[in-house]
């Protein structure tokens, strides 16, 4: 076998080729050449230095070819290369510099997702004079793999084998993030694009859910105002309701994730926009237009409000949603309660469902009659989980109900209390004072008894009237996914709390690091894909690797200079890191490399099998 370069349409490429030996029609053996291996264009892989082809065939018969691709193809009884090199004392040489060398895979990544060729083209079309593309991969690397303050991720810059920068402003990643921002939809199109072409996005279900992020400052934003006093623009950090129940400015954001567990979108609103008030939005902006099948789209009670559900049923999708029970009708808890119809499972666990139809009000106020199918269920782990966590808070209850004349009752204690306080309890014409001793009458111990009992039970509403019930309420929990997915923003993204300011820049920001989660997903897939090769979703889906132990990982992945144009990877023995480059499919023998295999190390990562 040998290396041959040939030209097609003008353009020189490179193929392994052969040559066997073949009957001719006059029957007589002839040689012919067959092709081996087509490895590609010649400067996918041209280190810039000369005679690449003439040293290319050299190392291939030398066994040590400078594409890797090719060593699969190299004789196995090939002396082992001897290297040779000196350092003399005092020399810069003695010191190592080992550099990231992981922002080949991250790269790779990129390109896949076409993000690549969509800032080089916008640079080119909106005579952007800095280098977009070079910032945008410092802030989503450096999310990815240490994440840091803007203008220390700038400083990052050094850390990677080959710098993205070259003569640069600083400055210039705040205006990257306004490029950024702008572009929002843009960017979510054309990963969302390249996923359904390349990964054979289509999925089946979206989940749904809200988080939100702080900011450490005092004062929320305030709205822009029109003369006469009507709001022509909301303020973006509002105080709200944190879900890390800290009293600070925060931001709403909603995300939509597929179910592989690999992002689709996201939206931001101001901090005090309330759950509901943010699917339709979302949807309509990075969903509606997207080229998806048919899907069902799963959400928490948060989300459960008709005007929602029916967008959702007018797209020609369906929804699987979560609904509060305590405020449900009467009739649905005495039926919820009533142990006629269950099914049991074992001791722990028993369902049961039925269809209703509705009446309710769509978005534009019209009145539209649905069924839908409704699936309770009780679960004594979940029952057992759900006392755990308000232990504290029903003791309380329960000493207040036997000794009210011991309690004086807190400020946090009043507002955790509200939802169990009778209408009647104050007299707004006298405003007569009551004594704490009195409490007991003002609380509604009736809903107390509710608020208990309904412990271990859940609610589920579906537009899947013949999906079984076990099917639906599966569906519904890999609605913890998107749990995970907040936990590794918020942990380690750490994408809270933000220190950029404007609106813009916030989109930005957590569109970035909404980036650098998809790039992980898809890490971890094709991680799960390898270690557990044919697994159903929701059983692979905890199979793999933690996003800390990739981010630990990748950053053990570093290439360290030698003399004589040498090159040595640190820690590629590593067991997590040797786990990922298996998973790519990317061979590192144990050897000294020269710059052209190092290049050729990229060239040859295939993301999406």
């Amino acid at each position: 076998m040998y290396v041959e370069c040939f030209t097609n349409n003008g353009k020189p490429y490179l193929r392994l080729v052969q040559s066997v030996r073949v009957t001719n029609k006059a029957g007589k053996k002839v040689p012919k050449k067959q092709v081996v291996l087509n490895l590609g264009p010649l400067d996918r892989f041209d280190d810039g230095q000369p005679d690449y082809v003439d040293r290319l065939k050299k190392s291939f018969k030398a066994g040590n070819p400078l594409i890797p691709a090719l060593i699969p193809y190299c004789s196995s009884d090939k002396s082992a290369e001897t290297y040779r090199f000196s350092i003399q004392e005092g020399s810069p040489d003695c010191f190592g510099h080992p550099r990231l060398f992981s922002h080949v895979l991250l790269e790779r990544i990129l390109e896949e997702l076409g993000l690549n060729t969509f800032f080089s083209s916008y640079k080119g079309f909106t005579k952007l004079e800095y280098d977009v593309y070079g910032f945008a991969k410092l802030l989503i690397f450096g999310r990815l793999l240490n994440p840091a303050s803007k203008a220390a991720t700038v400083r990052q810059n050094e850390d990677y084998f080959e710098p993205f920068l070259k003569e640069f402003n600083p400055d210039n990643i705040y205006d990257t993030l306004s490029f950024i921002a702008a572009n929002k939809n843009k960017i979510i199109r054309r990963m969302n694009t390249n996923l359904v072409k390349k990964a054979g996005r289509s999925p089946d279900i979206v989940y749904y859910d809200v988080t939100n992020f702080y900011f450490e400052i005092e004062d929320a934003d305030d709205d822009l105002l029109d003369d006469d006093g009507n709001v022509l623009e909301k303020g973006q950090r509002k105080f709200g309701v944190c879900k890390e129940e800290r009293r600070l400015p925060i931001v709403q954001m909603g995300l939509f994730m597929d179910d592989d567990g690999i992002p689709i979108a996201i939206e931001a609103f101001p901090g005090n926009t309330l759950d509901h008030l943010t699917l339709r939005p979302a949807l309509k902006k990075n969903i509606d237009d997207l080229d998806f099948s048919r899907f069902i789209l799963i959400a928490d009670r948060g989300i459960c409000n008709y005007m929602n559900l029916l967008h959702v049923l007018d797209a020609g999708n369906g929804y699987i949603v979560s609904k509060s029970l305590l405020k449900s009708t009467k009739k649905e808890q005495q039926w919820t309660y009533d142990n006629d119809g269950y099914i049991s499972v074992g001791d722990n666990f028993k369902y049961k469902s039925r269809i209703v139809k509705r009446t309710v009000k769509d978005e534009n106020g019209n009145s539209r009659k649905i069924e839908e199918k409704v699936v309770v269920y009780w679960s004594r782990k979940f029952e057992e989980r759900s006392i755990r966590e308000n232990k504290k808070f029903l003791d309380f209850l329960r000493k207040l109900e036997e000794t009210p004349e011991n309690f004086r009752i807190t400020a946090l204690q009043s507002k955790a209390l509200r939802k169990f306080m009778k209408k009647d309890y104050v007299n707004t014409k006298t405003g007569e004072a009551v004594n704490s001793a009195d409490i007991k009458g003002f609380i509604d111990f009736d809903k107390v008894a509710e608020y208990r009992k309904s412990m271990g039970y859940y609610q589920i509403v579906t537009s899947e009237l013949t999906l079984e019930d076990q099917d639906i309420i599966d569906k519904y929990h890999g609605l913890t996914q998107i749990e995970d997915q907040f936990r590794v923003m918020k942990g380690d993204r750490e994408t809270r709390p933000i220190y950029v300011r404007t609106p813009e820049h916030v989109n930005a920001h957590l569109l970035i690091c909404m980036i650098a989660l998809v790039m992980m997903r898809i890490i971890q897939k094709r991680i799960r894909d390898y270690a557990a090769p044919g697994r159903e979703k929701d059983v692979y889906w905890n199979v793999g690797m933690s996003g800390k132990r990739i981010q630990a990982a990748l950053n053990k992945w570093k290439v360290d200079s030698l003399p004589d144009d040498l090159y040595r990877f640190m820690d590629v023995d590593d067991p997590d890191l040797a786990l990922i480059l298996k998973a790519f499919d990317i061979s590192l023998p144990a050897k000294l490399y020269r710059r052209a295999e190092l290049k050729s190390v990229k060239t040859g990562i295939r993301i999406f099998k």
